[in-house]
């Protein structure tokens, strides 16, 4: 019997399987530790840290794993970080419209509705990620449109001689 191999991902689709994977371990441990906070402090401010320390974790390890970039540091954090707003305005809109319809909610439930709304930013984040932060650019000098001046011909060398020892 012959066993054939499993043809590759499409590179998009490699590429959000990595962002699920580091992107849900990271929602992961942030669900739990918003949890821990929750009591020490309101929803809003404990959710917002939450928030920002995940994003910059998680925008190491996408940079690194996810899109296999070797772009780094406080530029590609703050384009990331941009990010925050909608995780933030998704998850804590999620969680006190909860709050609004039943004051009470379990723990699974919060936990429902926090990793739901963490899964709908996060799709919109891949988006952005892949796009704009971490997206592909042209290497200095090549590209196209008008922007980009066609380089000039190389001239033959005997062109060149000639015109050396005609000066």
């Amino acid at each position: 019997m012959t066993r054939t191999r499993p043809r590759p991902l499409p590179p998009t689709t490699a590429a959000f399987v990595r962002f699920v994977v580091c992107g849900g371990g990271v929602g992961l441990a942030s669900s739990g530790v918003l949890v821990l906070l929750h009591d020490r402090m309101p929803l809003a401010v404990a959710n917002a840290l939450v928030t920002v320390v995940s994003t910059l974790v998680a925008t190491e390890l996408h940079g690194r794993v996810t899109f296999r970039s070797e772009r780094g540091g406080w530029g590609v954090h703050l384009r990331s970080g941009l990010t925050v707003l909608v995780s933030y305005a998704f998850t804590t809109g999620a969680l006190l419209g909860l709050y609004a319809v039943q004051s009470t909610p379990s723990v699974a439930v919060q936990q429902t509705v926090y990793l739901a709304a963490s899964a709908l930013a996060g799709v919109g984040r891949f988006a952005v990620l892949r796009l704009v932060v971490f997206a592909e650019r042209p290497a200095p000098g090549v590209g196209t449109g008008p922007a980009a001046a066609p380089e000039p011909a190389a001239a033959p060398a005997l062109s060149r001689r000639a015109v050396a020892i005609a000066a």
